[in-house]
């Protein structure tokens, strides 16, 4: 069983489907009947207007129609489209167990617990027959899919059919006159409409429901005596065929299959039983824990099914309609009933091949569920779910094309799934064990192969080389070298597609798409609300594929779109240009013609081809919002802007793409405030103060246009506009510009005016104006306010602009391609005010002279306006500004025009620069990109603790950028600094970051720390040396020979680590002199600089000596004495011990240490490692630790993880070179 959709709910007693959309309605126990569109798993509506359980429901064949029926005895019509009940049927008494459509005329037939069946005209909305004969609850009733009868199932133990071509004639008006009078005679005289023809008994209990054949004279029903029965009928009788036992409790529903020859029941004993009608024998059972099933219900047009239980429902398929299919070169292999067949693209041929499998071996879910053919051996194997999952490999001989009719004997085996992995190999999937069988042409196993991930399935994957699919993730496996080469996480993966150069993947899951590389390298992945069915990769790397309802497509940004519905399920196989190959579910080949002028474009766009672009958008017919929206979202408005007629989005789209002349000639056309508004925050973002001016002046913002002339040091307009706010009689923008415009004596008249006497007193008086505070003084009389004593007043003037006037300058670059191919779209606009760019337009603000005019003289002008709009000569008409309509809006200066039209975009920063070029973790770090210098490390030296290198990180990111102070309100502008930098360099070309660390620093380090070694400091000794360790990853230098000293500083200063680490260890077990010896010993055993192995020898020599070890401290002095120690003080006590050794050669205490026998010292655990003895050891400094410290931090580094996979140092281009 194959579950398509499934529901929770209450208990479902009625169940039907749409015979054209993917619906189905569900009548609930609690009186509510569901309708859900299974295809996208969602409810679309309920209708609950029953009281009490629903048990009958049915669409209509055609009209948006449905009928219910339940126990508060009324059957109810209902319009889906109008989500309401038409009209109720009422006439039953007891609950109503079955409603049904005629497939014809408009009549519905109900059965009911009141022992009638009644049918109804549900045009005329009347009963138009009753049908009496039962004595018990009728539990089912149903039309005959073809002919005058209905079948009706009882408790009283019996199936009856009744005979209703005397109503069919009845409503079919009679055209014969003798047969209309007997039809009167009939309706008058109480004729019988529906008779009884047949009463089939053999059931021992209640039948629950029966069902005609769609096509053959025959009846299953199912009872509660646990039975189905099948029944024949013929003109005259009927009598019982055959009953099929095998359900445990009453059998709640049972019918014919529509399509198969197979019999679908379902019970109270939790189960679904499908039977072989024709051998009528179980083939399946299908079994739920605790729901007993109540209804069953066939799709009328597909082949799915739909049962009822105790808390939802389920829809199902009893099979995969999926035709196993592989397409080889211009060839398709395929499965279509029993054969498997060929089809030539290029010809268009089908031919049968060879017959597959047994005729009359059963074929329900046994069905071929993949293919794999080998071309060169001509081979192919197809897999099934038969015995668990099992393969069959047919030869197909060379001559039998076209015949098709020979059974040849298959080669057989038992295996998950089956694959040809080469020319004469396959590999079969043995889940048991978790390997694959790789065996030859003759089914013999050649190779076993332990699989890395637990698998359920494997796909081809390029010769030699295996896909494994495990539960939440895919692996591809090469079968040679027994390696994984790449894993990616995903769902669970139904179909595997490769592109034809095998460089790109399609992962298919059930609703999601991932497109990766042929390392399993993540692309994209595309998430689907249908169900993903197939998929093909075209010739421009484009992925198509269907789901249930369309043709879509993938680009290889994860970007996708539909290119046509579908009314069936398709199975993509092929695509050749514009034609797509597919195969149905019949197994008919059906190529469609798609227009992939859509898909194309845009990947024309991704892939920067933009010539293409320019010739599609000139010869197609590509338009559309949904096309602007894309190229909108993926920032490419100019080109947006050559599809779009209306003004606004052209309006919108021209400020996006910064294109401010086609915003202008919009915003022109729309005129409204809010256009001017935006088109002049946009030109004021380019620096175009002129059209900003246009723009303020076209909606009158006084206020904005004072303040522009206030950045832009326009003075003389500034001084215009103050007298435009005095005329206009607006205190505050008059008071504003004498202010922007440091005019004492007018802000003191506008404070004197406004009445505000005390404030005009004190502003002149600040400002010098003696005159004028003498004149307001005598005014105010004794209310002179008082000035503040000992405050120097300054004068308020704003600074003045460090660019006075016009646009701002811009850099010359040369059109993109698509504003010089495709501007004529705004040449109209454009041409409109060319003459107008000589006119100096902006000086002309067409504002007259005011001077002479008092303030009380204008408010007679302004009283009425509609003299100024008859009148030019009368008035200063300040109220609209007055711009004439041939004075037109400004555009850059003159000179310019040709070739300024756009800032170009920002270029890539240093520091992006520096990450992409370079493959050195200091240079990243000097980036600041701490994050991939962190993976570099990890990659290349196995370091996972980072602490240790924070601060030099820090050091070498603040290193290699210097800070410069622009001006005082400007930003601190960051330069970075460059190694190498020459004033002859490009300034296009970047040099790598300088850095602060450098190898002359760790020499100087190396000798402070043998200085320090010597003197017996040993804890500022182990500093220094760890110091030269930790820096070592972040030096970059410039030779080979500097790489190999480098490498071989990491050998000396990991020696003297380990040495110090077990000389400071030593002196803290005072308490234990066993320990203390051993480790005195090993230090011996580093690899350090003669003065320092001289002193290790003696501390050793000396420690042993005390604790009787004379043996082992003799050891020591002979190596001592091998050295030549130039100081006596050294040599005479060694020669002293070696003599006392030769009197008592023995040692006291037992130490684990062998001098005759080479070891290195474990790094964690100070224990030797004696040659033979297994270890593992660290991948950046090299030091050997027990196979036990697997996994744990280095002890002598504190940087990389021991045992860990590392790529190795990487410090200079010499080695990438």
């Amino acid at each position: 069983m194959l579950t398509k959709f499934e529901t929770k709910s209450n208990r479902v007693k009625g169940l039907s489907f749409h015979s054209k959309r993917p619906w189905i309605l569900a009548s609930l126990h609690s009186g509510v009947v569901q309708l859900w569109d299974y295809r996208m798993g969602t409810l679309i509506d309920r209708f609950d207007e029953h009281d009490g359980p629903v048990r009958g429901v049915h669409f209509h064949k055609s009209q948006p129609l449905f009928v219910s029926g339940g126990d508060d005895y009324k059957i109810k019509v209902w319009n889906y489209k109008l989500h309401r009940c038409l009209f109720t049927l009422l006439g039953h008494l007891d609950y109503i167990r079955t409603v049904q459509f005629h497939h014809e005329y408009p009549w519905i037939v109900s059965a009911s617990d009141d022992q009638t069946i009644r049918i109804w005209n549900w045009q005329s909305r009347t009963c138009i027959s009753v049908l009496t004969g039962h004595n018990h609850y009728v539990m089912c009733a149903l039309f005959h899919p073809k002919e005058d009868l209905i079948v009706s199932a009882s408790l009283d133990q019996t199936v009856r059919v009744w005979d209703i071509s005397a109503m069919r004639k009845k409503t079919v008006s009679p055209a014969d006159d003798i047969l209309r009078l007997s039809q009167m005679n009939a309706d008058f005289f109480g004729g019988v409409d529906a008779v009884v023809k047949y009463v089939l008994e053999g059931h021992d209990r209640g039948v629950n429901w029966a069902s005609f054949h769609p096509t053959l004279p025959l009846i299953v029903s199912g009872a509660d005596d646990r039975q189905v029965k099948i029944w024949r009928m013929n003109d005259t009788k009927a009598w019982e065929v055959d009953t099929l036992r095998g359900h445990m409790n009453n059998v709640s529903c049972v019918f014919f299959h529509p399509r198969q020859d197979i019999i679908v029941s379902n019970s109270e004993d939790k189960s679904i039983r499908v039977w072989d009608s024709t051998k009528r024998t179980g083939l399946q059972t299908f079994r739920r824990e605790h729901d007993r099933f109540w209804i069953l219900a066939a799709h009328p047009e597909m082949n799915l099914l739909a049962a009822g239980h105790d808390s939802g429902m389920i829809v199902f398929k009893l099979e995969r309609e999926r035709p196993a299919f592989s397409v080889s070169g211009d060839s398709l292999y395929y499965v279509k009933d029993r054969f498997l067949r060929f089809f030539g693209y290029s010809s268009q041929k089908d031919t049968q091949v060879i017959p597959i499998r047994r005729p009359g071996s059963n074929n329900l879910n046994q069905s071929s569920k993949t293919l794999s053919y080998s071309p060169t051996e001509n081979a192919v194997l197809i897999c099934s779910d038969t015995d668990g999952g099992s393969y069959e490999l047919y030869i197909v001989p060379k001559d039998s094309f076209g015949r098709g009719d020979t059974v040849q004997d298959a080669k057989r085996g038992v295996g998950g799934s089956a694959v040809f992995v080469a020319r004469n190999r396959f590999a079969v999937l043995e889940k048991s064990s978790n390997q694959v069988l790789v065996k030859n042409l003759k089914n013999e196993i050649v190779k076993k192969s332990a699989l890395p991930v637990v698998t359920d399935a494997i796909f081809y994957a390029g010769t030699g080389n295996l896909l494994c699919r495990a539960e939440d993730k895919v692996v591809i496996f090469d079968l040679q070298q027994r390696i994984v080469l790449g894993d990616l996480q995903t769902s669970l993966v139904r179909y595997v597609v490769w592109s034809n150069d095998m460089e790109s993947i399609a992962l298919l899951s059930k609703h999601s798409i991932i497109i990766a590389d042929k390392k399993l390298v993540h692309r994209c992945t595309l998430h689907e609300t249908i169900r993903v069915k197939s998929g093909a990769w075209d010739d421009n790397g484009v992925f198509i594929y269907t789901t249930l309802t369309h043709i879509k497509y993938c680009l290889p940004n994860g970007d996708s779109g539909i290119i046509r519905t579908l009314d069936v399920p398709l199975y993509i196989t092929k695509i050749f240009g514009n034609t797509v190959f597919c195969l149905d579910r019949d197994g008919k080949n059906c190529p469609i013609i798609i227009d992939s002028t859509e898909y194309i474009f845009k990947l024309s766009l991704l892939r920067k081809r933009y010539d293409q672009v320019m010739s599609m958008i000139r010869n197609s017919e590509l338009c559309g919002q949904a096309m602007i929206a894309y190229l909108q979202q993926k920032g490419f408005p100019e080109v947006a802007l050559h599809f779009v007629k209306d003004e606004r989005t052209r309006f919108n789209l021209a400020l996006e793409s910064g294109n401010i002349q086609v915003a202008v000639a919009s915003a022109k056309e729309i005129d409204e405030k809010d256009q001017w508004y935006r088109l002049g925050v946009e030109a004021l973002r380019q620096g175009n103060a002129g059209i900003v001016e246009y723009a303020y002046q076209r909606t009158k913002n006084f206020e904005r246009l004072s303040f522009l002339y206030l950045i832009t040091g326009n003075l003389d307009k500034l001084s215009k506009m103050m007298k435009i706010a005095e005329v206009k009689n607006d205190v505050m923008g008059q008071f504003h510009d004498a202010l922007y415009l440091g005019d004492i004596r007018e802000r003191v008249k506008i404070l004197e005016n406004a009445g505000h006497l005390p404030l005009a007193y004190i502003t002149a008086t600040v400002h010098g104006l003696p005159d004028v505070a003498e004149r307001l003084a005598a005014e105010l009389g004794d209310n002179v306010p008082s000035l503040p004593e000992g405050k120097s007043a300054s004068l308020l003037i704003p600074p003045r602009p460090i660019l006075c006037g016009g646009d701002w300058p811009l850099l010359m670059v040369m059109k993109g391609i698509f504003e010089g191919g495709l501007d004529n779209a705004g040449k109209g606009g454009h041409e409109e005010y060319e003459d107008a760019a000589d006119a100096d337009w902006g000086e002309e603000l067409e504002i007259v002279d005011v001077e002479n005019l008092q303030n009380g003289d204008i408010s007679m002008v302004l009283e009425d306006e509609e003299v100024h709009e008859e009148n030019d000569e009368g008035g200063w008409d300040l109220e609209d500004l007055d711009l004439p309509a041939d004075v037109d809006t400004p555009k850059t200066a003159a000179n310019a025009r040709s070739l300024v039209f756009i800032a170009p975009t920002a270029g890539m920063p240093v520091s992006q620069i520096w990450v992409q070029k370079s493959s050195f973790a200091a240079e990243h770090a000097a980036a600041g990109n701490f994050d991939s210098a962190m993976r570099l490390l990890s990659r290349q030296l196995g370091i996972r603790n980072f602490t240790p290198l924070k601060q030099l990180f820090m050091d070498l990111h603040m290193g290699s950028q210097t800070y410069l102070r622009a001006f005082s309100s400007a930003p601190v502008i960051s330069v970075a600094i460059e190694r190498g930098w020459s004033e002859s360099a490009s300034s296009n070309v970047r040099d790598p970051p300088a850095l602060v660390f450098n190898f002359s620093q760790l020499e100087e380090k190396l000798k402070a720390g043998y200085k320090a070694t010597t003197a017996g400091k040993f804890i500022e000794a182990l500093r220094l040396f760890l110091s030269i360790l930790h820096t070592i990853p972040l030096i970059v230098v410039e030779s080979r020979r500097e790489v190999d000293e480098v490498k071989e500083l990491i050998i000396i200063v990991k020696e003297y680590v380990l040495g110090l680490q077990m000389e400071l260890k030593k002196k803290e077990l005072k308490d234990n002199p066993i320990r203390q010896q051993e480790l005195a010993a090993y230090f011996t055993h580093c690899n350090l600089q003669l003065p320092h192995l001289r002193l290790a020898l003696w501390n050793a020599m000396t420690v042993c000596y005390k604790a009787g070890n004379l043996t082992t401290a003799a050891n020591f002095a002979r190596r001592l004495l091998e050295t030549n120690p130039t100081s006596e003080n050294q040599a005479k006590p060694a020669r002293q011990v070696l003599q006392a050794a030769e009197r008592n050669m023995r040692d006291v205490t037992q130490l684990n240490y062998d001098f005759r026998n080479p070891f290195v010292v474990c790094g964690a655990t100070y224990v030797p490692i004696y040659r033979g003895q297994k270890d593992i050891t660290c991948p950046y400094c090299s030091s050997h630790f027990v196979p036990l410290q697997e996994g744990q931090l280095c002890t002598v580094c504190d940087l990389a993880v021991v045992g860990s996979d590392a790529s190795g140092l990487l410090c200079s281009p010499s080695q990438i070179r």
